[in-house]
């Protein structure tokens, strides 16, 4: 006896669930004009993005709203084409900035948060703050972990968060900050969580919290797994490939209003 047949779903099911370019029909031997169109406008998107201005005063005012005292800073990447063509420049701070943070480290702390524009300005601009408004209440609960320092640096590669955590003297890291764009997403927020931060560190000793945005990982769950990871990895003194995302093993929390739908993909945690 044959076993029954499983039930087919058409491929434009799938739309339904990604923003990922499937089904897009065919026009001869290319794609429709519509589908041509909306593939040239999500790259120009794109390259707006990587190329955008930061504007790190903005961002310095929004979060002293929050009652964060804040310290600009800056790479050695002197403008953005010397950004996009030295990302080497990008992971070492600026001398005059290392001796305002060094000015600034009165006294060593937990955890520093570091917020730069990376490879999305637009990112930073959209999400950033209000990530952050979510992300204190959850980090004040229990032992309160305070963040002791609060550094926007322009022309950031993720590195730097480690430089400026060395020179804090911070157990932990934080750096929020604008990932590589993609043809779904010109804005999507990272966070990559470090554990001793000091300059050498490789990915592989860092958590990332990805996919940040209004069509991926909401601010709520994103604040719920940063706080995890951050409050375990103090506690186990160890970040990265040595720390596994377990908060989704936790009974879920009510934050505020309730998550909205998505269309994106389950959110992604993961080493970068």
């Amino acid at each position: 006896m044959s076993d029954p047949a499983l039930p087919r779903r058409p491929t434009l099911d799938l739309r339904a669930f990604t923003p990922a370019r499937v089904a897009l029909g065919r026009s001869g031997a290319s794609v429709p004009t519509k589908a041509l169109l909306d593939f040239t406008l999500d790259h120009a998107r794109a390259r707006d993005a990587v190329h955008a201005a930061f504007d790190a005063a903005r961002i310095v005012a929004d979060l002293g709203a929050l009652g964060l005292a804040v310290t600009e800073g800056r790479s050695q990447a002197v403008d953005r084409r010397d950004y996009l063509r030295r990302p080497d420049l990008g992971r070492r701070l600026d001398p005059g900035s290392a001796e305002v943070l060094a000015r600034a480290a009165s006294a060593p702390c937990r955890l520093a948060l570091v917020i730069g524009d990376g490879l999305s300005a637009a990112a930073v601009h959209a999400h950033a703050v209000a990530l952050v408004r979510r992300l204190l209440p959850l980090l004040a609960e229990g032992d309160d972990v305070a963040v002791g320092h609060v550094v926007v640096a322009s022309g950031a590669r993720v590195a730097l968060g480690d430089e400026i955590g060395a020179i804090l003297g911070a157990r932990m890291a934080l750096m929020l900050i604008g990932e590589r764009p993609g043809l779904s997403a010109p804005d999507s927020l990272g966070a990559y969580l470090t554990f001793a931060p000091k300059p050498g560190r490789t990915d592989a000793e860092r958590n990332c919290v990805s996919n940040i945005h209004h069509a991926g990982l909401s601010y709520d769950e994103g604040a719920l797994k940063i706080a995890w990871l951050v409050r375990e990895g103090l506690a186990r003194q160890v970040s990265g490939v040595a720390l596994k995302d377990e908060s989704a093993d936790r009974a879920p929390r009510r934050i505020g209003t309730a998550l909205p739908e998505r269309r994106a993909s389950p959110a992604q945690i993961a080493t970068s």
